[in-house]
């Protein structure tokens, strides 16, 4: 099937910022391709079925670089790290950085999704690139990449217990009259070695999903994840605070004066 001018073009870009050139460009463009622009074509065309093996690939690489790097750390530790590194915040951030939001082939259906889209879309398209990385060039290849793009993030402090980002969170959400609620929705793993899968919700809105060893810590890190996606759910961004700040500071000057205004008056009686 001949490639159209964008695919063309999109799959020169993501090579070269990939800084590899595929023997089967195929897995390149299927890596980069959101399902919505294959609608009724087989699912090998998206990057759906790579990024199922991506997501092990990706683990693989980060549990193993974390084993060797941190030999002080327990298990507890390296998995904190292991989840922090491969959360979809992280995957999203450094996708972004590296340029693959002009890459990612969309089809109509998603014209208009914006932000939260876009955030999903790179997080699913780093996974899918760890594999098709590993099916063109071998192991060598997706570690090339991971460590080149993604390790460099890993650090000490990722370890550590977190300062209860489900108290932060709802803190945060209740300024607006909201109460995050929680929900277990996957459970990966044998019985001696689960996995728990947790998504945090504004109301109907799903926020962040989390993973963790224990249910609890599942919940906190979708927490965690949640707060670092605040501005693209609600947009608190940094000049929508501080809008919001001028305002409030103009009402309470407002109020001020008439208060002395009529002070004033009151005297002159």
């Amino acid at each position: 099937m001949p490639l159209t001018e964008e695919q063309e073009r999109k799959l020169s870009q993501a090579q070269d910022i990939l800084g590899y050139r595929f023997q089967n460009e195929q897995l390149l463009l299927s890596a980069i391709t959101h399902p919505s622009a294959t609608e009724g074509k087989s699912v090998k065309y998206s990057y759906e079925r790579l990024e199922f093996l991506g997501d092990s690939i990706l683990g693989a690489i980060v549990a193993f670089t974390a084993f060797h790097e941190y030999g002080e750390l327990d298990e507890g530790g390296l998995t904190r790290i292991k989840v922090a590194l491969v959360s979809g915040s992280s995957l999203s951030q450094v996708a972004e950085n590296l340029g693959f939001a002009d890459v990612i082939v969309f089809g109509s259906s998603e014209t208009g999704t914006g932000r939260r889209g876009l955030h999903s879309a790179l997080e699913n398209v780093y996974e899918a690139l760890v594999a098709a990385l590993y099916l063109d060039g071998g192991m060598d290849a997706a570690l090339d990449f991971v460590t080149r793009t993604l390790i460099p993030r890993m650090s000490l402090d990722m370890a550590r217990e977190p300062e209860n980002p489900k108290s932060a969170l709802q803190e945060k959400l209740q300024e607006d009259g909201i109460t995050p609620t929680y929900k277990l929705v996957d459970t990966q793993g044998p019985p001696h070695d689960r996995t728990f899968v947790a998504q945090v919700y504004a109301g109907d809105q799903g926020l962040a999903q989390g993973t963790g060893r224990t249910k609890k810590e599942a919940e906190s890190q979708a927490a965690k994840t949640a707060l670092e996606r605040l501005s693209e759910f609600f947009g608190l961004t940094e000049q929508a605070k501080a809008e919001k700040q001028a305002k409030a500071a103009a009402k309470a000057e407002e109020k001020a004066r008439k208060k002395s205004e009529r002070d004033a008056a009151k005297r002159a009686k």
